[in-house]
């Protein structure tokens, strides 16, 4: 039997797999099924208020990158495939089941990343991660859209369009407001918070629109950041933890929602970490 592994036969299957999937997922909408509950944001609030007193103390006792917490032979190892241009990544808080966190009518995920970016100042990956007018550059394709609305001293308030896409295509016009502090010469972190996400049909047609936040299709409903950044190693240590609100996986739809709502918060934190230590070291290469 002929093995099924070339490319054009993969396409192919690919392509067949899509038209099969074209007429479901244009009848299947989500809207009207599943509402923002005030339990839901309740538990997610106070997940998020455990999560920001761990990274108060990261930043006061230590360690700043989560690292240098391993033992040191997995440290060491760490390191050297940071150093090598991968990125380091744990899930945080997983449920029993080794799933991500379930709360009343949604689900947390917690991811926290690192990368290395060699060669550079801490206020060398800064200005690219201040750089709000060019994110949809930096980011591309998941960032979008990208603008600076309001600048306050260390505090941004940003506007960013996010294109994610698995199995379904999703787009989703979102604010934060993002403080950043100096903790030191070669240390600095920040914090972000989405203050509106919404989500948005026909994006790019003359009749675009918004559905009203918290009445959608659940895919993303919060989404709180916490940056930090070290320059040592000659170098700079870039970590970030993220920590998304979505709705529950309903029954009979799973094959289609759940690989959006489990796979995105990992494969786009990654993303994110890549792209800034290329736009970095693009920068720095002008």
């Amino acid at each position: 039997m002929k093995a099924f592994s070339s490319g054009a036969a993969i396409a192919k299957a690919g392509a067949l797999l899509g038209l099969a999937l074209a007429p479901i997922l244009g009848h299947v909408s989500l809207a009207g099924l599943v509402s923002l509950r005030a339990s839901t944001i309740e538990a997610f609030d106070k997940y998020v208020a455990k999560t920001d007193a761990e990274n108060s103390t990261s930043l006061k006792q230590g360690p700043f990158l989560w690292i240098d917490s391993l033992p040191e032979k997995d440290r060491a190892t760490a390191i050297s495939r940071l150093k090598a241009g991968e990125v380091e990544m744990r899930r945080l808080s997983a449920s029993p089941s080794g799933g991500n966190v379930d709360v009343p009518g949604g689900m947390v995920h917690d991811w926290e990343g690192i990368v290395f970016i060699p060669e550079v100042e801490l206020d060398d990956a800064l200005r690219v991660l201040q750089d709000y007018d060019r994110q949809a550059s930096y980011y591309a394709p998941d960032v979008e859209k990208s603008r600076m609305i309001s600048r306050n001293g260390e505090e941004f308030r940003v506007f960013l369009r996010f294109r994610r896409e698995k199995v379904v295509t999703v787009v989703l016009d979102t604010e934060h407001v993002v403080t950043y502090y100096r903790d030191a010469p070669l240390k600095a972190h920040s914090r972000s918070s989405a203050v509106r996400i919404t989500q948005v049909d026909d994006p790019g047609e003359a009749d675009e629109k918004e559905k009203q936040p918290g009445e959608d299709d659940g895919y993303l409903w919060r989404m709180e950041t916490w940056w930090h950044m070290e320059e040592r190693d000659r170098g700079v240590y870039v970590q970030n933890e993220v920590v998304t609100l979505t709705r529950d996986i309903p029954t009979g739809l799973a094959w289609l929602i759940e690989p959006f709502i489990t796979n995105i918060p990992k494969e786009t934190l990654q993303f994110t970490l890549q792209s800034t230590r290329r736009a970095v070291l693009k920068q720095m290469a002008r």
